[in-house]
């Protein structure tokens, strides 16, 4: 029988899919919307804000869970520098002075046709 040890102190939370979570609430909104008015709770006028009101509380929830949730599953950790080249072998591409061939007949504005 082998013995095995957890460093790890089980927390009992999992992580949360935000897209899950807005999506559900925006539907068990709509269902109580739908409900209330087939129920004649609300009249034909209150529809009109009612109906936006399960989209904002779903917005509202999903920035609390990705608030919440912290910044530890979103961030990347980068070391060092990335894509370092060879020390003393930087290419510099803003100097560039490649004279290019001029058309036959073409004005040349070199010294010696001056």
């Amino acid at each position: 029988m082998s013995t095995i040890t957890h460093t790890e102190r089980p927390s009992g939370r999992h992580p949360v899919n935000v897209g899950h979570l807005v999506m559900g609430i925006a539907f068990l909104g709509l269902v109580g919307v739908w409900a209330l008015i087939q129920g004649g709770v609300v009249g034909d006028g209150d529809v009109r804000w009612l109906l936006p009101v399960p989209w904002v509380l779903a917005g509202l929830a999903g920035l609390l869970a990705v608030g919440l949730s912290g910044s530890k599953r979103w961030s990347t950790r980068q070391t060092g520098w990335v894509g370092t080249t060879d020390a003393g072998t930087t290419t510099d591409t803003t100097t560039d002075t490649t004279v290019l061939e001029t058309e036959p007949g073409a004005p040349d504005s070199s010294e010696e046709n001056r």
